[in-house]
């Protein structure tokens, strides 16, 4: 009986250190593992943030670039027909967002979506245009159908996706 209080007088202070140690390495390896998911998030962010910077640039670069007056704008309507320039800036529209399409990954569904409905809206201002006029009208009175239905809209959609990708940047300020 003395032999086995002798060994419980050893072996109780030896597991509660045991014990003890145990608890400090598995905090030490926690504590270890955060700090390094924090130094982890920090590259992250200092390597995406200018990424999704760029991004918001170049689409909000192309939603100016899309404005149905700055489509007419940069063509020359004076020569060529209603139908020409229907086509001309259907096909330069088409891809400025072919070629700004990638930038989804930099953005919320929401905003994506109000990007592409921006994209509809200009497409469906064109149509309607030209679908006012007769065939053979000439470019310039295609544009002035143009400016004329974009009053009528005032590029709602356009102001929305702009406005949505300044306020999903701002989140990063």
């Amino acid at each position: 009986m003395e032999y086995l209080v002798d060994l419980l007088k050893i072996l109780l202070p030896a597991g509660i250190v045991l014990y003890g140690m145990y608890l400090v390495v598995v905090s030490f390896l926690s504590k270890e593992r955060e700090k390094t998911l924090v130094e982890l998030k920090t590259q992250n962010s200092q390597t995406i943030l200018p990424i999704r910077l760029q991004a918001a640039e170049r689409i909000c670069l192309f939603l100016e670039r899309i404005t149905p007056n700055n489509l007419v704008r940069r063509s020359n309507p004076g020569s060529l027909t209603a139908g020409e320039l229907h086509t001309l800036l259907l096909v330069e529209m088409r891809e400025e967002f072919n070629h700004n399409f990638s930038q989804q990954v930099y953005f919320s569904e929401e905003t994506w979506e109000a990007v592409k409905r921006a994209v509809e809206e200009v497409t469906t201002i064109l149509n309607q245009s030209r679908q006012m006029l007769d065939e053979d009208a000439n470019g310039v009175a295609m544009a002035k159908a143009i400016f004329a239905q974009t009053l009528e809209r005032k590029n709602d959609a356009i102001s929305y996706a702009l406005k949505q990708v300044k306020s999903e940047i701002q989140i990063y300020f």
